[in-house]
């Protein structure tokens, strides 16, 4: 069964200037008889720069790490860098949008994607005739 749909392609930083680099975060999606269980990583991305949102059955997971420069300091060489993490998914009609929970761990971004009540699998009971 195909509840979701990967769009890979990354979207163009908000802001050119500050090169901010757009990765696809690596995902890992698990089912049980009742959702989907989302698991992406995101290292660097708080609570506050995570974005997640569903629109017209699109799920988007966007969130950014911002590296400030210390006070005083000039930089002669830096590996490390700003970037911005993009996904996207195209749900399925089973999916009820409505009851997505998300949270977040030390980077790792967890979604249970609920199936709706119409579409959980369910035991028949079996009477004796």
């Amino acid at each position: 069964m195909n509840d979701v749909t990967r769009h890979d392609a990354p979207q163009a930083p908000a802001d050119r200037e500050q090169e901010v680099e757009t990765l696809l975060p690596p995902v890992d999606i698990f089912e049980d008889g009742n959702a989907l269980h989302l698991i992406a990583d995101m290292p660097g991305v708080t609570r506050e720069s995570l974005h997640i949102e569903v629109d017209n059955n699109v799920l988007s997971l966007e969130g950014e790490v911002r590296l400030e420069m210390p006070e005083g300091l000039t930089a002669i060489y830096a590996e490390v860098r700003a970037q911005r993490y993009a996904r996207r998914f195209t749900l399925s009609h089973e999916i009820d949008a409505e009851a997505i929970q998300a949270r977040i761990d030390n980077g790792v971004v967890e979604l249970v994607l609920p199936r709706k009540e119409t579409h959980r699998r369910r035991r028949i009971e079996v009477k004796a005739a």
